[in-house]
């Protein structure tokens, strides 16, 4: 233990004598790690803010879909399937029609979106910001309420203090009015997502039945396809196979395949595999310039024993064996990659946030946190020491094998 100590001590005594040409030694080892560390953790932090954000959208959100229209989704299906299936926390039902509202700003084309009281479960992006979502009562009762954005409570009547006010609706050939109860704004961590486009119509949350009331219509049809909202502690699998077995004895459809079940959880680890697969190949593409660290690390090393013959000859004359002299120039080759391995983490750890930096002044709507793996920084290093024994293995046998009266004689 004492003597591998002794080599440590030689192998940085001779690293700090020849300060430029180690660096430039370890320059390969540093740019190939920090290229890794800064890429995984741009890589993972970009991930962990697109799926953070797309969990917004539909988080716990499960599509029902219909394979044929004599098996449609009924509204009844729905009310069953929220009162007896334990982890299903609500459905959406919804119709939409097109209209248009006129006010003093002038007249704008208007989206009519019929649904029931817990649509706004749904629209994980949105939050209330003024006001209330309209109830159960006024869905029962079919009243005239509605909500909408503040960006769209701008474009109307150029301000926000809206709550209270009328808003006249032309849909289906009839002048409706409804009173704004509620405002909604954009949902923190959602900056990615935005479904506005300049003249986009304006979307107004109405309940369902005052549309079917106003307009004489039964606009609770069945539907291809449904939305169910799970409970935050409910297995999607588990569920969405016993929403489907009572899908299809209600319909006597049972083996058929009738119905079809897309979660957004499955949908997220698709999205997830994607971005890791695209990060890993990237990360393996900067990693080839550790092996380029490599070769110049055994570059070195054989021009360090060359230099070093009349130290190897001596220390062989007084009696050190063939291990001893390999395992002195392998340490060597160690530290210096294992350096230049800690030096590439800090420089990729500190050039992942300086990038997230500079991104966030640039371009805030795509600010996001570089995530550090840990896991990776003890991989890279424990690898930067495999490069340096690796490419340390030749040299030091050429050292170590390197006959005393001939390396006496090249004095």
């Amino acid at each position: 233990m004492s003597q591998l100590y002794e080599y440590i001590k030689m192998a940085f005594f001779n690293i700090l004598s020849n300060k430029v040409r180690s660096l430039l030694t370890m320059l390969g080892i540093i740019i190939g790690i920090s290229s890794v560390i800064l890429i995984m953790s741009l890589g993972n932090g970009a991930k962990n803010m697109i799926t953070g954000q797309l969990n917004n959208i539909g988080g716990g959100q499960v599509a029902i879909m219909s394979m044929d229209e004599e098996n449609l989704i009924s509204l009844d299906d729905l009310e069953y399937l929220k009162e007896n299936v334990d982890g299903i926390r609500t459905y959406l039902y919804s119709q939409s029609l097109n209209g248009s509202i006129s006010t003093r700003k002038g007249e704008f084309t208007a989206t009519v979106y019929g649904c029931n009281p817990d649509n706004y479960l749904f629209e994980q992006y949105y939050t209330l910001s003024k006001g209330h979502y309209f109830t159960e009562d006024d869905y029962a009762a079919g009243k005239m309420t509605c909500y909408l954005s503040e960006k769209e409570a701008i474009r109307l009547f150029g301000n926000t203090d809206v709550i209270g006010m009328p808003v006249t609706v032309t849909v289906g050939g009839r002048i409706l009015e409804y009173t704004i109860v509620g405002l909604t704004g954009e949902a923190e961590n959602t900056s990615l997502i935005s479904f506005d486009y300049e003249d986009s119509p304006i979307f107004l949350n109405v309940p369902l039945t005052s549309l079917e009331n106003s307009l004489g219509l039964d606009l609770s049809e069945d539907n291809m396809s449904a939305n169910i909202l799970l409970a935050d502690d409910a297995d999607s699998k588990t569920v969405c196979n016993e929403a489907i077995n009572i899908l299809e004895s209600r319909h006597n459809c049972k083996g058929e395949d009738a119905y079809m079940i897309q979660s957004f959880s499955d949908s997220m680890a698709t999205i997830n595999t994607v971005i890791n697969t695209i990060t890993l190949f990237i990360a393996l593409v900067a990693a080839i310039s550790l092996l380029v660290g490599g070769v110049g690390v055994m570059n070195i090393m054989l021009v360090s024993v060359t230099e070093r013959t009349r130290e190897i000859g001596i220390r062989k004359a007084l009696g050190a064996r063939t291990g001893s002299i390999m395992l002195q120039f392998l340490s060597e080759s160690a530290i210096i990659t294992m350096l230049g391995g800690i030096l590439g983490i800090l420089f990729g750890i500190g050039g992942a946030f300086l990038i997230s930096g500079v991104v966030k002044i640039a371009a805030p709507t795509y600010a996001f946190t570089p995530s550090i793996s840990f896991g990776a920084i003890l991989l890279a290093t424990l690898f930067s020491s495999v490069v340096g024994i690796f490419f340390g293995i030749y040299p030091a046998r050429k050292a170590a094998k390197l006959s005393p009266i001939e390396a006496l004689r090249r004095m």
